[in-house]
């Protein structure tokens, strides 16, 4: 498939996709968007749209609405261990927000994963190239949506992350023992993925911080609640009130989510 794009100098350059710009493209691994609306922006029409393609063509979604900042996205982004960030912008703070969650991304060592957004006709040419030259993946523009089509774009996007996060240097369990983030996130991955190999065990890692060996079972009772439902029947806001009363009321207390 191919298609014409316009450039600055107005020349038109025959650009050819690895993709069919109508039909879905179907990732050969398993990829995870976060979407979002920028910060102070409630116009959240349109990442609305492209979440519901992005579920559509196979793609796992953690959609976390309109009014999000830099450091809510980029956390949630390392804490689910995704591929990608797709962001709406029509505030007019774009270039700013963009080039921080770029930064933000490189700190927390998860440069690897790519930011993709769109702002309709707020965000110009030339901003465009700043922020590709900043190291955005894409950011698309009028054009690209008349010319791409809303399949074809969400297709460049599964594309560009369609890779395996995790990498061939094993996960340090030691780290996840610890509860960093994205030790946790990684290790979950790994064992989605069936990458079990990766996780690196070793007799001193298998040791609690008081010397004592970890055992296979716990002694004590776990408690497991499962909350189900119809779609829209409010789960997840009913979890996020429990958890957020556990942890005011116990501040020692663990809690583990799996959805």
């Amino acid at each position: 498939m191919s298609i014409k794009t316009e450039k600055k100098s107005t020349e038109l350059k025959e650009v050819k996709y690895p993709f069919s710009l109508t039909e879905p493209h179907k990732p050969t691994h398993k990829v995870r968007f976060v979407t979002a609306a920028s910060l102070f922006d409630g116009h959240d029409a349109s990442i609305n749209i492209m979440r519901r393609i992005l579920q559509s063509s196979g793609v796992e979604v953690i959609h976390l609405g309109h009014n999000r900042s830099v450091h809510e996205i980029v956390n949630c982004a390392i804490q689910e261990d995704v591929q990608g960030i797709a962001i709406s912008s029509y505030q007019g703070g774009h270039v700013e927000y963009f080039k921080y969650m770029i930064e933000l991304l490189e700190e927390q060592g998860a440069g690897h994963i790519k930011v993709f957004g769109g702002g309709g006709g707020v965000i110009v040419q030339d901003e465009i190239d700043d922020l590709h030259d900043a190291g955005v993946s894409r950011i698309f523009s009028v054009d690209d949506g008349s010319e791409m089509g809303l399949q074809g774009m969400i297709n460049y996007m599964i594309h560009e992350c369609d890779y395996d996060p995790v990498t061939k240097t094993e996960i340090d369990i030691e780290k996840v023992l610890d509860k960093e983030p994205k030790a946790i996130a990684r290790a979950i991955t790994a064992l989605e993925n069936g990458n079990e190999e990766l996780i690196s065990f070793s007799d001193k890692q298998l040791l609690k911080k008081d010397g004592k060996p970890l055992k296979a079972k716990s002694e004590k009772t776990i408690p497991v609640l499962g909350i189900t439902g119809t779609g829209g029947a409010g789960k997840s806001s009913l979890t996020d009130e429990i958890v957020l009363r556990f942890l005011t009321e116990f501040e020692d207390i663990t809690i583990g989510i799996i959805s």
